[in-house]
């Protein structure tokens, strides 16, 4: 699997459709699903949560839990749904999720997330990976972070992303928590020192191309989140740089390649803006950007959009950065 660089697991942001556009962009870089709670996946439909088209792969199911039993049949029923890795999300700070007991607030029971991840590999032959943050409240020295990666080393798991800020938790929104705690990076570089063996993926605060060349000298992998989300063509420019692949779509056939896609997901019940709200940052610092997004605003929310009215659209949509003169 190539993790040099993949797309962070955001929720409401990275589901299926933005999977999509984003693989228009990039045939290289591994993306993630939104976090998925286990529990949902064992009283859900499953089809509803886990389905996914297979251009969108390779592609990354990340889940939320604490139950071992739990969580290690969503590892099984994820490796039967197609999916390339599974991954265990100990970041999410939200107070909604610590009332469940998943995400950043497991930091504290190492030997409870170590029991998850024994149960989720004796059920997948999907790689298992961690997504965890570097400290919580007032724990962030190195010391307890090297112990807590040692152990979840123990359990057999190769791959850590680290989000290289504390998680506050109780205290903080979690916008707050991706802003304010400060970033440090060292601690990461750090752990790939002293873990040579093990994939160390490093993430928070990425919004260059540049900067994920720096992080490549010193760790395995960079995952970008919301740089990429709000401008989503920068993927073209690590396609080009990090993987040096010259075959990138222009924006305009990006839209092209994806009215097919539209058609089809609006016979099936899809709504317009589901899938074209993940596209408002596609001309991101281009001439015309402005309309782009005014006219997606105005236009994606169509209720009953058939055919005709996805096409007028689609075709208002391909032409907008062309016919206008403004910079957003």
């Amino acid at each position: 699997m190539n993790r040099k660089v993949s797309v962070a697991p955001m929720m409401d942001c990275t589901d299926r459709h933005e999977r999509y556009f984003l693989r228009l962009i990039s045939k290289n870089v591994l993306l993630y699903t939104e976090m998925i709670v286990s529990e949902a996946i064992d009283r859900g439909d499953k089809k509803k949560l886990l389905s996914f088209n297979l251009n969108e792969k390779p592609v990354a199911l990340q889940l939320g839990g604490s139950s071992p039993k739990l969580l290690s049949n969503a590892s099984k029923i994820g490796e039967e749904f197609g999916y390339d890795e599974i991954n265990l999300n100990l970041g999410c700070p939200s107070k909604k999720v610590q009332k469940n007991k998943f995400g950043a607030c497991l930091i504290k029971e190492p030997n409870l997330v170590a029991d998850c991840l024994n149960e989720m590999q004796a059920k997948t032959n999907l790689p298992v990976t961690v997504k965890t943050r570097i400290g919580y409240d007032n724990v962030e020295d190195y010391e307890n972070l090297f112990n807590f990666i040692n152990l979840l080393k123990s359990t057999g798991v190769k791959t850590f992303i680290i989000h290289a800020r504390k998680a506050m938790l109780g205290k903080f929104t979690p916008k707050q928590n991706l802003n304010i705690p400060p970033l440090k990076y060292e601690m990461v570089y750090k752990l790939k020192e002293d873990f040579k063996d093990l994939e160390i993926i490093i993430n928070g605060g990425i919004t260059s191309v540049d900067q994920v060349k720096n992080h490549l000298n010193k760790v395995d992998g960079v995952m970008i989140g919301r740089s990429i989300y709000h401008s989503p063509y920068m993927l073209s420019d690590i396609e080009k740089e990090i993987f040096q692949n010259n075959n990138i779509l222009t924006r305009e056939e990006i839209i092209k390649e994806l009215v097919p896609y539209v058609k089809n997901e609006i016979k099936n019940g899809t709504r317009l803006n589901q899938i074209m709200r993940h596209t408002l940052g596609l001309f991101h610092g281009q001439t015309g950007s402005s309309y782009w997004k005014r006219y997606l605003s105005e236009n994606m929310c169509v209720r009953d959009a058939d055919v005709k009215k996805i096409d007028h659209i689609m075709d208002k949509v391909k032409l907008a950065p062309q016919s206008a003169g403004q910079i957003d």
